[in-house]
């Protein structure tokens, strides 16, 4: 996600389409789910979701039962995660376009909050405040829980890697921050991505991890990409 010279912010205002197409053919051996509910059970459970996207991971939990209040602050993302979420009583999912460090829910009310691949941003789009930002975006998702809540934050451990490790040195200090100074912990998984070939997965990823990237599919004859997935997770306080 960081390094690669690519404008992710561009991508999720005016590649949409691309981006859509290529989340839905990661984790195709279904891992993230099971590793979710092993950390918390989700059906019946109200959810909030921070950088929703395109709507993956929150079909996901809706599909596992629970209640799902989701923010993304990209409004074309948004329009087509609404699309996505669109035979689901509005009762039980309600998309907002909303920024993490600023969401528009009440306190208190959720069971589990969840940001998915969102935060990592805010270390390079904040760079000299990221602690303090990444911060605020915490403080924000634990606003929302309740007593005894759980916190999950999802990130990349590596596109293109077997073993799980941080793609880059900006990444491993914002982990090992969430770790140590957020008191988090950590699992991972593979959620690997699957194409027909190599030549529709390079062109199905490299707009959003790079050329070089994309060359390295071909060269690899990579139809599935590996990709490792870190989950890392804190219960709030309950009351006594």
């Amino acid at each position: 996600m960081s390094g690669t010279g690519v404008d992710y912010q561009r991508i999720y205002e005016r590649h949409v389409g691309e981006y859509d197409a290529m989340v839905a053919a990661e984790d195709c051996d279904g891992h993230l789910l099971p590793a979710l509910q092993s950390i918390a059970p989700l059906a019946g459970a109200a959810v909030l979701e921070v950088g929703a996207g395109t709507g993956r991971v929150t079909r996901l939990l809706l599909n596992a039962g629970a209640w799902v209040v989701a923010s993304e602050p990209a409004l074309a993302m948004l329009a087509v995660a609404r699309r996505h979420t669109a035979q689901h009583p509005a009762a039980r999912c309600a998309l907002l376009g909303a920024d993490a460090l600023a969401l528009p829910v009440r306190t208190g009310w959720a069971d589990v909050a969840i940001a998915g691949w969102a935060l990592g941003h805010l270390r390079s789009w904040h760079a000299a405040t990221w602690r303090e930002t990444i911060a605020r975006a915490l403080a924000e998702l634990d606003r929302a829980l309740r007593p005894g809540g759980t916190l999950i934050v999802i990130e990349t451990l590596g596109t293109g890697e077997e073993r799980p490790r941080p793609p880059s040195p900006a990444l491993a200090e914002y982990y090992a921050w969430l770790e140590g100074e957020q008191g988090m912990e950590r699992i991972a998984i593979r959620t690997d991505y699957r194409f027909p070939d190599p030549e529709a997965a390079a062109r199905a990823t490299g707009f959003f991890f790079g050329g070089e990237f994309a060359t390295r599919v071909l060269q690899e004859r990579w139809s599935r990409i590996p990709e490792c997935t870190g989950l890392w997770w804190r219960r709030t306080v309950a009351d006594d």
